[in-house]
Formats: structure tokens, sequence, C-alpha cells
């Protein structure tokens, strides 16, 4: 696995009195948030391509988030965002396209035209994915978030050949990883519902994802993560 042995130093996060890194001066950075799934994808697809030395992470902290990010940076004021050469890219489904293509290190994408297909379709479904998991916290999430995690069962078992998606490690394995992990504490500590039970492929797939480092050293604190969704999710029920 192409995945760093050395945990990485995490620079800590800038909030509204820290100055802006210089801007467009040659250097690649990740502006990003340790604790959001979106900007976790992209640097899950970072470490593992090996380009920790490459792509630097500026870490904001989105309480408090400097007023240079959205004058300056990033008009939208969301992460993650990656500046490189001159430009500054959002949004990250098109984010770990890029980085995967923009960017040394081994390919996170097949060629095989069946996996290619599926792959997309997969990208395509995250969306809807999160979507309805998120609105089941609402209501019964073993009956209304079902359907969905049964869909991740099934597309599991497309491809024989490896415990991933596309059978070998992908961006589609990063795209989901980041709220699976999410889904799979909150809905366990709150509702007590497991979402691997029955899904013999899910939990391997989910196994095999806490094997590689470039995925756990960017794995949110649970106790955090629980109390957090908690706030947003349950406050006014």
């Amino acid at each position: 696995m192409a995945s760093p042995a050395v945990k990485e130093h995490l620079p800590p996060p800038l909030n509204s009195t820290a100055e802006q890194p210089p801007l467009f001066d040659g250097t690649a950075r990740l502006y990003t948030n340790y604790s959001c799934p979106f900007a976790q994808r992209v640097w899950i697809t970072r470490n593992y391509k090996g380009l920790q030395d490459k792509i630097k992470l500026v870490p904001l902290d989105l309480q408090d988030r400097p007023a240079w990010y959205k004058e300056k940076v990033y008009p939208l004021n969301k992460v993650p965002a990656l500046e490189h050469n001159g430009k500054i890219i959002g949004e990250s489904l098109d984010l770990i396209k890029y980085v995967d293509s923009n960017f040394e290190g081994p390919s996170l994408f097949p060629n095989d035209p069946a996996k290619k297909k599926f792959g997309e379709e997969l990208l395509a479904y995250t969306d809807e994915f999160t979507r309805i998991v998120y609105t089941s916290f609402k209501g019964d999430p073993a009956k209304e978030a079902a359907p969905a995690f049964v869909r991740l069962e099934n597309a599991l078992h497309k491809f024989e050949d490896g415990p991933f998606f596309l059978g070998q490690f992908s961006l589609v394995d990063i795209a989901y990883i980041a709220f699976i992990e999410r889904f799979q504490i909150f809905l366990s500590e709150v509702f007590k519902y497991d979402i691997t039970a029955g899904r013999p492929k899910l939990a391997a797939w989910i196994e095999e994802m806490n094997k590689i480092d470039a995925y756990t050293q960017t794995k949110t604190d649970p106790k955090v993560l629980v109390e957090f969704y908690k706030k947003r999710f349950l406050a006014q029920q």
C-alpha cells in the first residue's frame, strides 16, 4: 500500500486572527478542516499518493474562520479548496479526481471500462447516499437509511478481485469512507443501529479501509463527532 508509515505532524488550524499564507507562490496548498468529511476525501487522496511534501495542509477553524479566506482565496468560503498552478479549485469529488490526475503517485481510478463506468455511477450516488442517511437522523435510521446501505452492500459484490468497490482501492472508496466513518459511529452510539449487521461485504470493506494508513491518519475523534452531530441534527427534536 502506498501510504505513509510515519504519522504526519499536523499544523494547528488558522482562526480569524491568523495571517494569510502567501498566495500563488508556487506552493500547492490544501485548505482543509480536520473534522470535515468533504475535506477528508482530498486529504486521504493526498496521503495515499504520497504527496505530503508536495501539497501543504492549511487547516482552518470553521467556527472562527479567517476573513481573508473568503475575500482573497475562495469566495464560496468552504473547504476543501486546492491552490495549485495559480488557481483555486473546490468541490471534493472534483478535487480527488484533480489530485489523482495532476500529481504523481499511484493511480486511483481504473482503466478497465466496466470498472470506470461503475465507479462514475458510484461517485454520482454519493450526494444522494449522504442525504438519505442524514435525513434518517430525524426519524428511524434502521428503517429509512437501510436501503442506502443495502445499495452499497450490493455494490461491493460487483467485482470479486478485491474487497473494495472496484476490486482495488480507488477514489470511490475514498469518497464513501469519510461519511461511512461518521455514520457508523453516530448511528451505533445514538440509535444503536449497526450498519454492518447482515452486510458482510460492508463490514469487510470497513475492516480493509482501517488497514490503510493514508486513511486512518485522517480519522476524526468519535466523541467530538457524536457531540457535533447531536447538536447539529438532534438539538431541535
